[in-house]
């Protein structure tokens, strides 16, 4: 939250909350829209005093850059407005934080998860390639996650380049830049492939390969000549160590194109799920589950499952199966709910919800705000259980918001459903 007398600035259509975090000429905050529909966002704050002319020039590009792509692995922006101090971007939420925090939380990750990231930031990257648009400042803390979905955020450095398009103006963060750019050479968008080797190794072993306790040990080791290598007795396949190496090729003219990168073995975009085939392995497993009589299980997968059909929906192009999937995603949220209502009056939500039980059925008729806060405790438990640990925080979060709305009383009451509900076109 931001430090006491630091009040969130105000916005017409906005309710600015929690501060999710800040640089040089930003701050992140977390949102709600106000009215019916709650819709939560982030919103990144830019003073206008703090702008020079090449921070002014990078948002300006952001903001071009945001505005033209829609892309399932790509963070979009809703909206911009300002006023007579900021900028705002408002943002599409993503609750799972970032990828930084997922690493950490984890120490390192299987390579089969890894190769699931890696494989939706080759398909985001692919998108932004084929538009000459380079992102230069890749980095675990630019990726952000919902669910399981990765998206790529923060396009602050980002620019138009074509492949032959050089710079030498240093951007991005030391830890996860390429060789020639730190070393002030001219550099391109193979940068980008740099940076994606950093985060691959990071995910795969808990620390970059050129982690240091300062800027001039970190400087020296990238302009090294010695070939970057793997940890001792490290345990990766042989098309994950091929990808690795050919990724983190000091010098740019021998480390692997874009092409090469795209089509590689390891990345296989060629077959890489889909969203909607991703939630539908989910339903089936919260099915089986849900005949089984575990319910707590079977609601973590159906909710898993709608964080991968709502984007598939928003980004389905072809009317009847976008209408199809909307189908679909109605009869989960309403089994999700029936599983809801089954488990606050089952004996293991006891702990959190008993003082409540005696006046909720009633206060619930007059109170749809707070039967829909037990609902997302009921939830926020379900996924603890399970060990989405991060999922069930922030809707313990929500909760808690709704219950403080229930007792100040000064809101429109939104039932749960319209929570989430998938957008309409």
């Amino acid at each position: 939250c931001a430090p006491a007398g630091f009040a969130p600035p105000k916005l017409a259509d906005f309710l600015l909350t929690e501060r999710l975090g800040s640089g040089t000429y930003a701050t992140v905050y977390k949102a709600y829209r106000k009215g019916d529909s709650r819709e939560v966002v982030a919103v990144k704050v830019v003073a206008k005093k703090t702008l020079n002319k090449a921070s002014t020039e990078n948002l300006l590009t952001e903001i071009e850059i945001l505005k033209s792509i829609r892309h399932p692995h790509i963070v979009q922006l809703k909206d911009f407005q300002w006023d007579a101090d900021n900028i705002y971007l408002i943002l599409e939420w993503c609750s799972g934080g970032d990828l930084s925090r997922f690493i950490r939380s984890r120490r390192m990750l299987p390579e089969k998860v890894a190769r699931r990231f890696l494989q939706q930031m080759a398909c985001a990257l692919q998108f932004l390639h084929e538009r000459n648009i380079s992102h230069l400042d890749l980095k675990p803390q630019n990726i952000l996650l919902c669910g399981s979905v990765l998206k790529l955020a923060d396009f602050g450095f980002a620019q138009y380049m074509s492949p032959w398009d050089e710079h030498s103006v240093l951007r991005g963060s030391p830890l996860y830049m390429a060789p020639e750019m730190v070393c002030r050479r001219q550099y391109d968008s193979r940068v980008d492939l740099w940076s994606v080797g950093v985060i691959l190794y990071e995910a795969l072993f808990g620390r970059a390969p050129f982690a240091s306790k300062s800027f001039a040990e970190l400087e020296e080791k990238i302009r090294s000549d010695q070939a970057v290598e793997l940890p001792p007795g490290s345990r990766v396949s042989q098309d994950c160590r091929d990808l690795l190496l050919r990724l983190l090729e000091r010098r740019p003219d021998t480390r692997i194109t874009f092409a090469d990168f795209f089509s590689h073995p390891f990345v296989d975009l060629e077959h890489m799920p889909s969203a909607d085939s991703l939630a539908t392995k989910l339903v089936l497993r919260a099915v089986e589950e849900d005949q089984a009589g575990q319910w707590s299980a079977a609601l973590s997968h159906y909710c898993s499952a709608l964080e991968h059909f709502v984007p598939a929906i928003h980004y389905e192009t072809e009317a009847q199966r976008k209408d199809a999937l909307r189908q679909k995603v109605s009869q989960y949220v309403s089994r999700a709910e029936e599983l809801k209502a089954l488990l606050a009056s089952h004996h293991r939500l006891m702990g959190f919800t008993g003082r409540f039980t005696a006046v909720s059925p009633e206060m619930s008729r007059d109170q749809p705000r707070l039967l829909a806060a037990l609902n997302m405790a009921s939830a926020a438990i379900a996924n603890e259980e399970n060990g989405l640990t991060h999922e069930a925080l922030d809707l313990y979060q929500q909760c808690l918001g709704e219950l403080l709305l229930v007792l100040a009383g000064s809101y429109p009451t939104v039932h749960l459903g319209q929570l989430v509900t998938p957008p309409s076109t």
